[in-house]
């Protein structure tokens, strides 16, 4: 250690009193020596270097370096300068590099260094000496190698350092399990929640003693927990439990804690956002009080409604399957029966102890043909016929049978499954069904269907054959007049009279209505043909005697020969119609062969009525007008509207031609409904301008007539083209009229009620009743040009018109002669007091824009009417 502040000031005031008479002189004078390193103190105790440590000098005063182990006691180096001149005025200081800072001066007396536990290493002892404390010689400086302490040796370093690894291994094992234990736990934890999450249950956790409940995973769709009002206790006054499971779930919570039974599973139905859910509910009791009494229970809930609906449908299927009335049989892959129903006893009568166990039998078949059905099964998994088999008494039924195969999982076949159903009923109704569906009800005759099927085989085999057609002249009348049940009757005498006919090989066949056919098989001979058709004839010649009236009637036929007459059975039925209607056309009561010109009649008239039907879609139908025109003043009084058919690339085709077709198809309808509107739609534009006075007249056909809201119809056209009901004159022919009297009246007067002009057309070629006429609601009588045509050659038609115009007068009628050609006959019609005209003498029927331009010409006088 260094000497303290206080004793250097002592020994620095002394050296300077003793340095003062000391000359530079005499310092210079001693200049050779130097101090010397004398002895070595251990605790006060001199030592040796050589007790140091081996590697010391022998002699301490020539050593360079000192090698001092490590010690904890003061260590002294002791110093003089015994070969300078008097030694003991000498002062000395000294200095141990990196421990004292600065000189530590001494005097002679206190010639020694002391140091404790000085830091291990290098350190450079030097010391001097002076006489008069200026001036400092003598040097001497020795290295001091303090070792390094046992605990800081490079051992103990690295055992420090070993120890510092292994503690530091330790550690980070430490550090790293309990890491690995936290992962494990955070991955424990995350699977629990990932497999709760997945299973989709629902986690409770109950505190008995608290009354509380925590939920983990909850349900959206079940926001509250199931309010069994005994865990968590009673939340609410109503349970979202089923009322019919909520006591079952009670009961079973009670006995489990009260230790009655094992496990706490229930089952039961829980209200939610999506209605009636499905729940299994499982719990255990996971702790206990120190008197055994639970004070914690945890558990899940369950979404069992997908199950429970499975379930209920496997009843339910199970269910069908043992209730169904098909009989059901399932086999293994061998074809053995391991399994039926209760339908399959009740159809054959075994029971299925009978049938256990036993393979796949058809008794009444071949085993080929079972073979062959079992292969289909297996190559197309499935079979499906109508099979005969015995029943356990013996009877024989019909059944329809299903085999279909049922395959696992990999594809093999693992069942096969029979069902079946008795259908012997049902295949003895469908014999009967057949031959009533080919027998008419009526007369017990063929029908229309059965012969189809037996003249197209005839075609086919290309018989050579003949057919006859034929059906009753003028039907309807009879059913008309005498009703219905006399028609039945007659027809059923005409089939027994005319099924007589013929040989045996012949067929009498009954097509529908009162049409009948006969086919001559094996024959093309026109005697035998004719003879046949004579023979028919002949049988209706003679009168029917049906309830109380003689009824006569005739037949027109229309023959065809095959192959001559056509090539197929529908060619040669439609063949016979025509010729049949060519019959009829002659005035009946005949027969008629089938011919090339009938048949290009048949084609103009099928192309005709194609013609109509395409003009009334792209609006061909064209409106002419032809003025009427007072015999009195020759002034334009009212117009006819006439339909023409202009189809472009054809030409105008004449009324006479397409008027009928249209009626018989019924296409008149929309035909009359488009003239009247247009009609109405020109007229009502005419007189808003002004350029048109008086009525329009528009025909109504039969067919027009007899619908039963042909009021409203007429009404809403003439509201939807704006035309006043007085501005429209309805012609309606005297035979439609009178077919049926009373309901004519009904309708003509709602007409007549609505401000409608009425004309009975056509007059004079009906049969009118006068106590008819005289009641029907009309305002005009129209002659027909039938009556005009020969009013001046024949006397006999004049005095007929002159009656006509007459009578009418006399109702308070207005007269218009149709057809006028000639000033003759007009001058004749002025002197008989007709009033009104209409025919070419005056104008033809004209498009619009030409009738407009030809009624601004004043009407010239016909020159016999001038004469007069």
């Amino acid at each position: 250690m260094r000497r303290t502040p206080l004793l250097q000031v002592i020994m620095w005031c002394s050296l300077l009193l003793t340095a003062g008479g000391t000359s530079a002189q005499s310092v210079a004078s001693y200049s050779d020596w130097q101090v010397e390193l004398i002895t070595l103190r251990m605790a006060n105790q001199p030592v040796s270097a050589q007790q140091l440590d081996g590697r010391n000098r022998p002699q301490l005063y020539n050593s360079e370096v000192l090698f001092i182990p490590t010690i904890d006691s003061p260590f002294t180096i002791e110093f003089g300068a015994p070969y300078a001149p008097q030694p003991q005025r000498l002062f000395y200081r000294y200095q141990l590099e990196d421990v004292d800072r600065d000189w530590v001066i001494t005097d002679a007396e206190f010639r020694r260094a002391t140091y404790t536990n000085l830091p291990f290493g290098e350190h450079q002892f030097i010391v001097e000496a002076s006489i008069d404390g200026k001036t400092w010689q003598g040097r001497r400086a020795i290295t001091l190698d303090v070792a390094v302490p046992t605990w800081l040796s490079p051992w103990a370093i690295t055992l420090y350092a070993l120890l510092s690894c292994c503690i530091l291994f330790g550690l980070a094992l430490l550090v790293r399990a309990k890491r690995r234990t936290l992962v494990q736990l955070r991955d424990s934890e995350e699977r629990l929640k990932l497999s709760l999450w997945g299973s989709g249950d629902q986690l409770w956790d109950w505190h008995i003693r608290e009354q509380a409940i925590h939920r983990h995973n909850t349900w959206r769709h079940l926001s509250e927990f199931p309010q069994d009002r005994l865990r968590a206790g009673e939340r609410s006054p109503t349970s979202n439990i089923h009322p019919l499971d909520l006591k079952r779930v009670q009961q079973q919570l009670r006995d489990y804690l009260d230790g009655k039974i094992d496990t706490f599973e229930v089952t039961y139905r829980v209200s939610s956002d999506d209605g009636w859910i499905w729940v299994l509910d499982r719990g255990k009791i996971v702790a206990r009080d120190e008197h055994q009494l639970p004070i914690r229970m945890t558990g899940t809930l369950k979404d069992i409604t997908p199950l429970v609906a499975a379930e209920e449908r496997l009843k339910m299927l199970a269910t069908s399957i043992t209730n169904i009335s098909d009989g059901v049989c399932i086999y293994d892959s061998q074809f053995k029966l391991i399994e039926t129903n209760q339908s399959f006893t009740k159809i054959t009568g075994y029971s299925r102890a009978d049938m256990l166990n036993k393979p796949l039998h058809l008794s009444l078949y071949n085993p080929e043909y079972l073979a062959q059905i079992k292969r289909v099964v297996q190559q197309h998994g499935s079979w499906h016929g109508e099979i005969e088999d015995l029943r356990k008494d013996g009877t024989t039924y019909q059944m329809e049978l299903t085999l279909d195969a049922i395959t696992d999982d990999s594809g093999q076949i693992a069942q096969y499954v029979a069902t079946f159903s008795d259908i012997t009923e049902r295949k003895n109704a469908e014999r009967e069904l057949r031959r009533l569906s080919n027998t008419d009800t009526l007369t017990g005759l063929p029908n229309r269907s059965y012969f189809q099927v037996s003249h197209s085989n005839l075609v086919r085999k290309r018989i050579a054959h003949a057919l006859l057609i034929f059906d009753l002249d003028d039907f309807k009348k009879i059913n008309d007049s005498l009703g219905h049940e006399v028609g039945d009757h007659l027809l059923m005498q005409v089939a027994e009279r005319v099924g007589e006919i013929g040989r045996a090989q012949d067929t009498f066949y009954r097509l529908g209505g009162d049409e009948f056919t006969l086919i001559l098989e094996d024959t093309t001979d026109l005697h035998d043909i004719t003879e046949a058709a004579n023979q028919v004839l002949e049988a209706l010649s003679h009168p029917f005697h049906i309830s109380g009236h003689d009824i006569v009637v005739s037949s027109s036929i229309g023959i065809v020969v095959y192959p001559n007459d056509g090539q197929s059975s529908q060619e040669l039925l439609q063949n016979a119609d025509t010729a049949m209607y060519h019959a009829k056309s002659r005035g009946g009561n005949g027969y008629q062969f089938f011919n090339e010109s009938m048949n290009k009649n048949a084609v103009r008239r099928l192309q005709l009525e194609n013609q109509l039907r395409q003009a009334l879609r792209n609006n061909h139908l064209q409106v002419h007008y032809q003025p009427k025109v007072s015999l009195k003043t020759h002034q334009f009084v009212g117009l006819e509207a006439l339909v023409r058919l202009d189809i472009p690339g054809v030409g105008i085709i004449s009324p006479a031609e397409f008027i009928p077709l249209a009626e018989e198809t019924g296409l008149i309808i929309d035909v009359g409904e488009r003239v009247l509107r247009q009609t109405c739609r020109d007229m009502r534009e005419w007189v808003t301008s002004g350029a048109v006075e008086g009525r329009v007249a528009v025909n109504l056909s039969a067919k027009q007539f007899l619908q039963p809201d042909l009021t409203q119809r007429i009404m809403n056209i003439l509201d939807e083209e704006g035309l006043d009901p007085k501005c429209l004159e309805l012609e309606i022919t005297e035979g439609v009229v009178m077919e049926d009297p009373e309901r004519a009246i009904q309708i003509m007067t709602e007409l007549h009620f609505c401000g409608i002009h009425l004309a009975l057309d056509d007059f004079g070629t009906g049969y009118s009743s006068l106590a008819y006429l005289k009641r029907f609601p009309i305002q005009t009588l129209k002659i027909d040009k039938a009556f005009i045509d020969d009013i001046n050659g024949a006397d006999r038609d004049r005095n007929m018109v002159a009656s006509i115009v007459a009578m009418a007068h006399n109702l308070g009628l207005d007269v218009v002669a149709e057809g006028v050609v000639n000033a003759a006959q007009a001058s004749t019609l002025h002197h008989l007091n007709c009033e009104f005209a209409q025919g070419f003498l005056f104008a033809q029927p004209l498009k619009r824009e030409q009738f407009l331009a030809h009624i601004k010409t004043p009407v010239k006088k016909p020159a016999h009417v001038l004469l007069n």
